[in-house]
């Protein structure tokens, strides 16, 4: 009984470097590196688009990348058996985001320096990077606008006067407004379209109340979204 053990345990590995202590720290290790990705996915995450098959599959990865390149380390005709195996795989799922691509390329270069033995590496790129990530989730780096919005109204009566009543209160509540559209509805009537960039966020309510009692201005519609396009 004690031989069959052996044989399951120690069968696989040639040397010390790979014993069965060796692999099974190696799947632990890569494990909780993945675990730790997938964490730092749905901390950071802020598309409207999430997938909780994604976030496993962030931390099932390195432990399936450390295995491939313990069991490649182990001569060259399974690693060309094991490359044959992937070239017939196909991967149909489209990632819809370029920082999931990201993450996945992080997750196999993890289980890529655990399969190969180099566990500080992995730990210091799982850190380090990991910090670059939560840097640009605190700062919105890359982000022109952090806070946008589309705001619709009419103007009647005297429009001159109508619009400078408009203009006022825009450059009170915003740092930034761009006319998208104007639609002449009677020789009295004005439709506008703005987007604009506010001040404070918080006092969007405050900007539309202003509008609403401002002369010559109706049917003032306002939506609020964060970070989607720029002025």
């Amino acid at each position: 009984m004690n031989n069959w053990g052996d044989l399951l345990l120690h069968s696989d590995f040639g040397s010390a470097s790979a014993s069965f202590e060796v692999v099974l720290f190696a799947m632990l290790l890569s494990f909780t590196i993945g675990h730790t990705v997938a964490w730092v996915y749905m901390w950071t995450h802020d598309a409207l688009s999430y997938s909780r098959t994604f976030v496993t599959s962030l931390a099932v990865i390195p432990v399936i990348v450390a295995l491939m390149m313990i069991l490649m380390s182990s001569g060259l005709v399974v690693a060309f058996g094991l490359l044959a195996v992937f070239a017939v795989v196909r991967f149909r799922n489209v990632l819809k985001d370029t920082r999931d691509t990201t993450f996945i390329l992080w997750v196999i270069v993890e289980g890529l320096a655990v399969g190969t033995m180099r566990y500080s590496s992995a730990l210091v790129g799982l850190v380090f990077i990991a910090l670059v990530l939560f840097y640009f989730r605190l700062t919105s780096f890359g982000s022109r606008n952090r806070y946008d919005a589309v705001l619709s109204l009419q103007l009647t009566g005297d429009l001159a006067t109508a619009l400078a009543e408009l203009k006022g209160v825009l450059q009170r509540y915003t740092t930034k407004s761009l006319l998208t559209s104007e639609r002449r509805l009677t020789d009295e009537g004005l439709d506008l379209s703005y987007r604009v960039q506010l001040r404070d966020p918080r006092r969007s309510e405050e900007l539309q109340w202003a509008l609403r009692q401002a002369a010559g201005i109706e049917h003032v519609s306002f939506y609020l979204h964060e970070g989607e396009s720029e002025v």
